[in-house]
């Protein structure tokens, strides 16, 4: 969703664990966490009198949204975020607005809308429909019962948490503000987080697994690939190097079906956009720290670069092997993404009915 957004640079990586060696394994940094439970109003007294002008905070005005408006929360106020033109400007226009205003303009903001129910199926819809017409009749009847209580039928909610200008905020569409958490003393801000998490979470039953928690990380790709190009512009530069110093290196270095002049044969030494590698990329890379102390002293011998050349070569195995990896994960996705576009609810229909006609479904219904 966040792709056809024009949202670009941020990811979303499910975090199966708060412990500390399983987030470890999150990509940093992490803009912000969603978190995905039966939803249950906290007291309107932790919320802020107002929403203040560092924080860009949307109300859920429209039925079957929380995502949405989760992701747009979040999106809205990461630093230098490359929102895209449609969202970018959408954020501009509504920099002065209250949150119930900003919520109404995301329900009439049709680029926002066609993407929303691009993923959203027709059973959905429906669910979303009944959900509401059980709200509808709840609150016809609790007048004179207390404003909150248990619900076995409470629709699941997305909420969202993220740090801005040094406060943690959570950000729930369905109340009026934001709601401050405290201040954050350090970079890892999820230490502060972890605690309102846990106690969400242990107010489940044992074996009750009903939340789940999101992250939007940056884009591993990014860094992965800017490594890359400097790993390739360094390796230029060193052979450069042992060039000018009129060293016969290519002759003395093996040449087998494995390696070629010492190295990997598959090492990339110009452009590949296999692996998202132009020219300018490398024209704009930067020199590894290493290579530009012994480019810079002179004095450095052949051998210990064409040693540290290896080394780099090696490295981009590596590199190269993650890139794959996240291409992979991207793919994952886009296939995901895909098959929650099909709606299958017509199909699963007409097999229903087919089954019917046929005085199969009661049989299967009722196995007696």
């Amino acid at each position: 969703m966040l792709k056809r957004f024009g949202v670009k640079g941020v990811k979303v990586r499910e975090i199966v664990s708060l412990d500390e060696e399983i987030l470890g394994f999150i990509p940093r940094p992490i803009y912000g966490v969603i978190f995905l439970f039966k939803w249950r109003e906290d007291d309107p007294i932790n919320q802020e009198r107002s929403c203040p002008n560092s924080v860009w905070f949307a109300n859920q005005t429209v039925g079957n949204a929380c995502a949405s408006i989760a992701l747009l929360n979040i999106v809205n106020n990461i630093p230098n975020c490359d929102l895209g033109d449609h969202l970018q400007s959408f954020k501009d226009f509504t920099t002065s607005f209250t949150p119930a205003l900003r919520g109404n303009a995301i329900g009439n903001f049709e680029f926002i809308r066609q993407i929303h129910n691009s993923f959203a199926r027709k059973m959905d819809m429906l669910n979303g429909d009944l959900l509401m017409k059980n709200d509808v009749e709840a609150a016809r009847k609790r007048s004179k019962k207390p404003a909150h209580n248990d619900q076995g039928d409470a629709a699941f909610h997305f909420v969202a948490f993220i740090p801005v200008d040094g406060t943690l905020w959570k950000l729930d569409g369905l109340e009026r503000q934001p709601h401050s958490l405290g201040n954050i003393e350090s970079d890892d801000w999820l230490n502060l987080v972890k605690p309102d998490l846990e106690a969400r979470m242990a107010a489940y039953e044992d074996g009750q697994i009903e939340f789940a928690i999101l992250g939007l990380v940056k884009d591993p790709l990014i860094n992965l690939v800017q490594d890359l190009a400097s790993n390739i512009k360094s390796i230029q530069a060193l052979e450069a190097h042992l060039d000018k110093k009129g060293t016969d290196w290519r002759a003395s270095t093996a040449n087998t079906g494995i390696e070629i002049e010492g190295i990997p044969e598959s090492t990339l030494l110009g452009p590949d956009m296999q692996f998202q590698i132009d020219k300018t990329a490398i024209e704009s890379a930067n020199l590894s720290p290493e290579v530009q102390h012994m480019l810079s002293t002179g004095c450095t011998s052949a051998t210990d670069i064409s040693d540290f050349r290896r080394k780099l070569a090696l490295d981009q195995t590596r590199l190269r092997m993650a890139i794959k990896e996240e291409q992979a994960l991207d793919y994952h996705d886009e296939d995901r993404a895909a098959a929650r576009l099909h709606d299958y609810g017509p199909a699963v229909k007409t097999w229903t009915e087919f089954l019917a006609r046929k005085g199969i479904l009661g049989e299967l219904l009722d196995p007696k």
